[in-house]
């Protein structure tokens, strides 16, 4: 059995390091005496950008904020041989928003995942949420050392059960004597207080400061140590703000005899010769969102008496007399439990003694097995594989469609166009684009569902964009919430979308009243068709034709401006096409499948086979750069994706991704090819985590769609274009579902 584990690793200080060392050496001692060799080899995290001297065992090395680096970690991962992978988590050891980057990675893995959680909170944000759920959904087992953990896990992030391990934090078997580590240390005559960690504020180390005074009154001998270093990450943003509160509170009370800081980050051996000479041991912890901690199980596991603040793991580690708890910041109390336990050695003694005896179960050797089990019953089953599927539509996984997130942006002038987070952003005002995508989308919503919220909204929408537009047939595009102009005549892309939205309504009007104020509309602005220059302007205003002749196919003015407007866009394709370059431009830029979508709709209204060649082909096109390893991933508008360059991943943005979902469904309409099915509905998938992030653009708890994703995670505004490219998209989806089983 071949073993790859993810986490950091020493020399790096961290206490996920020091765990996944452990981990690593005590199955390695386990598989050796199995095999007699370990090929166990670990992937180490690394950050900013520092380079570590690591041992033999570290064969790949992530740079912590360094995408690329999480995808080559899984290439060598998958290439390895190895048959399980073990990986350490804990949000702040890896990349982007709430460590966001590990999705991949966990993603394009071949084989089964271990997760060993080391932070579950009980009030994530809407992130660290997502996040932690796609990882337990990709694991095959997911290690917790707490109960309180597996509550969680099943109550906050909807774990099943059975996936579930209970394997507590081990403890390196480590012995020593009491009385000679006093002595190697010169504390022979001192009764020693101990806290030993990663120093920050939440570790409520003034806690046990302030206890000091009233307790040396009795026992003038005491010492407490403070065996740590700052944290790297306060050390970072904060400096030693902490530490040298704490020097100046020492001070303060005169205590500077009987308080050690010991500013250093010692090795195992060391760390347990200051825990045996210890007489009790503090995790003064000032809340009690701990789920687990190392330096408790340490301090259990070499039978110190424990003290402690009831946070979660303490509270179910020191139970049955394992420990002493004191309330959080209650230094009066925990001064009394100190003279009480130093004036009754008896008391002390029976600490130490059940302390010693649980801790004799959970030694490293014993952990070390049960994840070796659990590793073995894993790989019993076989490998992951990533297969290809056939009809992929589902809709389990389709959340409900709902107008809710629409609601809340819509008032009775038009659709809000920003907001932040959920919230509409009055001050950003109302714009011709999204209004135009609001009233395709409510009319299609009335067509397939006769969703009468949808029928009452689509007014408002046909109203804004009768009042947006100009004596010349042109629209202005952007209007204040205080409904000031704030130009005189819009893009081309806005004028495109609306001529789209018209025509789709002309085609599916659901009374006279719209079908004549959206015809009066749309033939108003139809002397400026021929104007258009921007190629995608032409495909907007091509599909809102196409629409139109569905209802009047006996136009044949506006069949043959059509004609002409395809003619165009094949132009443009011709000029530009090379062998390896099947595309109207130079680059791929943004909303390109509304290029091929606007052939497709030409061709079914024209018959023309030409027209079909080319919308086949660029479509294929685009589909074998954007559509690969069974998930969408959309040409980030960071830089796009020049001929001859290379592509932007980031920033990607849901109206691509609705692109793709129409250029699909009406290949598919065209050829009734049900591959072009299984890619409209992989395309959707981006909406709900099938992408380069592996994190949902939807929101469950507003029902808006966030506004796409940068490289280091999720926009989470939650803005107009893409609650309605979202709902746009799960409406063809639905369309799409019926006309594949008619």
């Amino acid at each position: 059995m071949k073993l790859a584990f993810i986490g950091t690793y020493p020399p790096r200080e961290c206490g996920i390091g020091t765990f996944t060392n452990n981990l690593f050496k005590s199955m390695a001692d386990i598989n050796k005496s199995v095999r007699g060799e370990n090929e166990n080899f670990v992937v180490a995290l690394s950050d900013n950008d520092l380079i570590y001297k690591y041992p033999d065992e570290v064969k790949h090395i992530i740079r912590q904020e360094h995408q690329r680096d999480y995808i080559n970690a899984a290439k060598f991962i998958n290439l390895s041989g190895a048959d399980l992978c073990i990986l350490e988590h804990e949000f702040g050891i890896f990349g982007g928003q709430s460590g966001i980057y590990i999705l991949p990675l966990l993603h394009r893995l071949e084989i089964p995942i271990i997760v060993t959680l080391h932070t579950i909170l009980k009030n994530p944000s809407y992130n660290e949420k997502a996040v932690l759920q796609e990882i337990c959904k990709m694991a095959d087992k997911i290690v917790v050392m707490s109960h309180k953990a597996i509550d969680f896990l099943i109550h906050v992030y909807d774990v099943t059960e059975e996936k579930i391990v209970f394997i507590e934090h081990g403890v390196p078997n480590i012995k020593y004597s009491p009385e000679k580590s006093k002595k190697e240390f010169k504390l022979e005559n001192k009764k020693v207080i101990l806290t030993f960690g990663f120093v920050g504020r939440n570790k409520g180390i003034e806690t046990v400061i302030k206890a000091l005074p009233e307790l040396i009154k009795k026992h003038p001998n005491v010492v407490y140590i403070v065996l740590g270093k700052t944290h790297p990450n306060v050390l970072r943003h904060s400096g030693e703000e902490y530490r040298i509160f704490l020097l100046r509170l020492v001070k303060s009370l005169k205590l500077e005899e009987h308080v050690i800081f010991l500013n250093e980050f010692i090795d195992e051996q060391f760390l347990f010769k200051y825990l045996y000479a210890c007489d009790i041991y503090i995790t003064p912890y000032l809340n009690e969102a701990q789920i687990t901690s190392g330096t408790l199980s340490y301090a259990v596991g070499v039978g110190a008496a424990v003290l402690s603040t009831p946070y979660w793991h303490a509270s179910e580690l020191l139970a049955d007399g394992r420990g002493k708890l004191f309330d959080f910041n209650d230094s009066e109390n925990l001064s009394l439990m100190l003279t009480n336990l130093l004036d009754n050695p008896k008391e002390l003694n029976e600490l130490k003694r059940k302390a010693r005896d649980y801790g004799r179960k959970i030694t490293w050797p014993k952990t070390g097995e049960k994840y070796v089990d659990t590793a073995k019953n894993i790989i019993k089953l076989g490998r992951r594989s990533v297969k290809k599927k056939d009809t992929v539509l589902d809709f389990l996984i389709l959340p409900p469609f709902t107008l809710a997130h629409i609601n809340r942006l819509t008032d009775d002038t038009g659709i809000i166009q920003h907001a932040k987070f959920g919230i509409p952003n009055l001050k950003e005002g109302y714009c011709l684009d999204d209004n135009a995508r609001a009233l395709l989308m409510v009319m299609m919503a009335y067509r397939q569902k006769k969703d009468i919220r949808a029928l009452e909204l689509s007014p408002i929408y046909l109203s804004y964009i009768h009042y947006l537009q100009n004596a010349d047939g042109t629209f202005r595009n952007f209007l204040s919430f205080s409904r000031q102009f704030l130009d005189e005549v819009g893009s081309e892309d806005s004028f495109g979308r609306t001529i789209w939205a018209l025509g789709y309504l002309l085609a599916n009007a659901p009374n006279d009243a719209y079908y004549q104020t959206g015809k009066m509309v749309f033939f108003n602005a139809a002397p400026n068709f021929e104007k258009l220059k921007s190629i995608r302007s032409i495909a907007n205003t091509m599909i809102g034709i196409s629409y139109y002749l569905i209802s009047n196919p006996s136009d044949d003015s506006m069949t043959e401006r059509l004609r002409n407007m395809a003619n165009t866009l094949i132009e443009h394709y011709n000029k530009t096409k090379t062998p390896d370059w099947k595309w109207f431009e130079s680059l791929l830029a943004y909303d390109n499948g509304i290029l091929p979508l606007a052939l497709l709709h030409s061709a079914k209204i024209l018959n023309d086979e030409k027209i079909t060649e080319v919308a086949i082909e660029s479509m294929d096109f685009l589909t074998e750069h954007t559509l690969k390893d069974n998930y969408l991933s959309i040409i980030g508008n960071e830089k796009w994706y020049e001929k001859d360059g290379t592509r932007s991943v980031f920033a990607q943005q849901p109206i691509d991704a609705m692109a793709m979902v129409l250029m699909y469904h009406q290949a598919f309409k065209l050829t009734r090819d049900k591959e072009y099915i299984n890619k409209l509905y992989t395309s959707f998938l981006w909406f709900l985590g099938e992408n380069d992030l592996r994190i949902s653009l939807y929101d469950f708890e507003t029902k808006g769609c966030c506004d796409g994703f940068e490289q280091d995670g999720v926009n989470r505004n939650q803005g107009a274009e893409s609650s309605l490219a979202y709902l746009i998209s799960h409406l063809t989806v639905l369309q799409a579902y019926e006309e594949f089983h008619e």
